[in-house]
């Protein structure tokens, strides 16, 4: 069901108010966003000076951790992992201060972390939300956001029009509180993955003589055809027909190949190819020659 729009919440509401801890690039969008959206913001930072433009801007900037979550219903933490958040939050004050208080994470750690800070918020009293920031800092504030969080429902719901605020899209991905970090490894899976094999690319080009920016439009013709192939290949996988009808995994072995033999004759390290092509050949190996690409999850599936 479509949300009300934050200022028909914060109508309902009253006056919102939120902490945020942590002033990196992340940390300070946030709290600009929360700002610009007339939410009352406390701030934090444990490295001094960095809420100084925050606070020219209506911030209040917080001396301690646990005077800055004192001060609001709800906290938000974004920091580089959760043992910097743990640094901060897990000491007896700022547990303490933080009872009866809401507590998103919106750092970036792995599900098995989120689900112990959870444990941990429940045995504290604090109330806990994880979540996950999927586009840059620059879309912070705008409509291009977007949000992941897994918890309590009644929860996330309960703080709806203070997230909202921060604009973009946010989904919420269901009770078990590592559900949301799990969608991020899994997406910065893709990211990075995605990232080295144009790195590579751009190597293999110039060693050829191709620059990066005569390579851009056709990198960019790659990335268009994506899309519609993962819709198709997420229920392939899911049902598990592992379909190679117009493009075997033998095909895709022997292109991977071509990679390989081209990086290498230029002196190119091509080990993240050598790899792909290795799953490929144990597919291939194991009988499968005839189905796709896909078949490789069921490989890298078993234990």
């Amino acid at each position: 069901m479509p949300s009300s729009s934050y200022a028909e919440q914060s109508a309902v509401t009253g006056p919102l108010a939120v902490t945020v801890l942590g002033l990196g690039p992340m940390g300070r969008a946030l709290a600009a966003a929360f700002l610009a959206a007339g939410v009352r913001t406390t701030v934090w930072n444990r490295t001094p000076g960095r809420d100084t433009e925050l606070v020219e801007r209506g911030a209040i900037g917080a001396r301690t951790a646990e005077e800055a979550v004192a001060a609001s219903p709800l906290t938000v933490v974004c920091v580089v992992n959760y043992d910097a958040s743990d640094a901060v939050l897990r000491r007896d004050a700022v547990a303490a201060a933080l009872k009866g208080h809401a507590l998103v994470n919106l750092s970036a750690d792995t599900p098995d972390r989120a689900r112990d800070t959870g444990r941990w918020a429940a045995e504290h009293g604090i109330a806990y939300l994880d979540g996950a920031i999927m586009t840059p800092t620059p879309t912070i504030g705008t409509a291009a956001g977007v949000f992941l969080h897994s918890g309590p429902a009644d929860l996330y719901e309960r703080h709806r029009p203070v997230l909202d605020a921060l604009g973009g899209t946010h989904t919420h991905l269901g009770e078990d509180i590592g559900r949301a970090a799990a969608y991020d490894i899994a997406l910065l899976d893709i990211f990075w993955t995605a990232m080295t094999g144009y790195m590579h690319a751009v190597a293999v080009a110039k060693a050829e003589g191709i620059s990066a920016r005569e390579l851009t439009p056709f990198a960019r013709g790659i990335g268009e055809i994506l899309p519609p192939v993962f819709d198709g290949l997420g229920g392939d996988i899911d049902d598990g027909t592992f379909s190679g009808e117009g493009n075997p995994i033998t095909s895709a072995a022997s292109t991977m190949a071509h990679v390989i033999h081209t990086s290498e004759a230029h002196g190119i390290e091509a080990g993240v190819m050598r790899a792909a092509e290795g799953l490929a050949r144990r597919v291939i190996g194991a009988g499968h020659g005839a189905d796709g690409a896909t078949r490789m999850v069921e490989l890298l599936g078993r234990r």
